[in-house]
C-alpha cells in the first residue's frame, strides 16, 4: 500500500464540498481518505499502481457519486517529497514577492520548449518529467502565469502552489506519526 495526493482541476470554482470528495473517494475504494484545503487536494492509501488507474477509478467514483467529475492528476506522496527535496526554484534569483507554482501534467510534455519563456512578469524556469516550475510576481490583473502555462501546455493540467504541495506532504507526514503524550509527570 502506498500514500498518493490526488489533485483536481477546478474544485474552487465549482464550490465543492470536501466531505463530499472524502466520500468519493471512499466508495472508490481508497482508505484513510483525508482532504487538504479547499482546493481539491486528496490524500489517499491504495495499492501500489499506476498513476492513469488510480485517476481513472477517482474520476468514476467521483462521477458516480456527486454527479460530475473534476479532472485529477495523482502523484504519490514520495514523488511529492522528492520534488520538495530537489527544490528546482533554489537555482533562481527570485524577487522575494514572487509565487512559486508547479503545474502537473498528465503526461510528459512531447516536445520541450526553451527555458525559461516569459510573459508579463511570469517566468516557466524548469520542466522536470511531469511537472512545470513556474514562477511569477502577483500583479492587479490576475494570475497571468496560467495563460502561459495553458498556453504552453493545454489545458489537461492542474496548478499548486509551492506551499500546498508542502501543505499536503505536512499533512501527510503529521498523520502518520504516531501520538505520544507529554510528560507531565512532577516526580523529581
Amino acid at each position: 500500500m502506498a500514500r498518493y495526493v490526488a489533485f483536481l482541476r477546478g474544485v474552487s470554482p465549482m464550490n465543492a464540498k470536501m466531505p463530499e470528495l472524502k466520500k468519493a473517494f471512499e466508495a472508490a475504494g481508497f482508505s484513510d481518505v483525508k482532504t487538504v484545503l479547499s482546493s481539491g487536494n486528496v490524500i489517499f492509501t491504495a495499492r501500489e499502481t499506476s498513476d492513469a488507474a488510480l485517476v481513472k477509478k477517482a474520476e468514476g467514483s467521483m462521477q458516480d457519486c456527486l454527479g460530475h467529475s473534476f479532472p485529477t492528476i495523482v502523484r504519490s506522496v514520495e514523488a511529492l517529497r522528492a520534488l520538495l527535496a530537489q527544490n528546482p526554484y533554489s537555482r533562481f534569483m527570485l524577487p522575494p514577492t514572487a509565487k512559486r507554482v508547479v503545474t502537473f501534467l498528465r503526461n510528459p510534455p512531447q516536445s520541450l520548449p526553451s527555458l525559461p519563456i516569459e510573459r508579463e512578469g511570469a517566468q516557466i524556469l524548469a520542466i522536470s518529467d511531469r511537472e512545470v516550475f513556474t514562477a511569477y510576481v502577483p500583479n492587479p490583473r490576475g494570475p497571468i502565469f496560467m495563460v502561459l502555462i495553458e498556453k504552453t501546455f493545454g489545458k489537461d493540467v492542474t496548478t499548486r502552489t509551492w506551499d500546498t504541495i508542502q501543505k499536503c506532504v505536512s499533512a501527510q507526514d503529521l498523520e502518520s506519526q504516531p501520538f505520544v503524550a507529554p510528560n507531565h509527570s512532577t516526580r523529581r
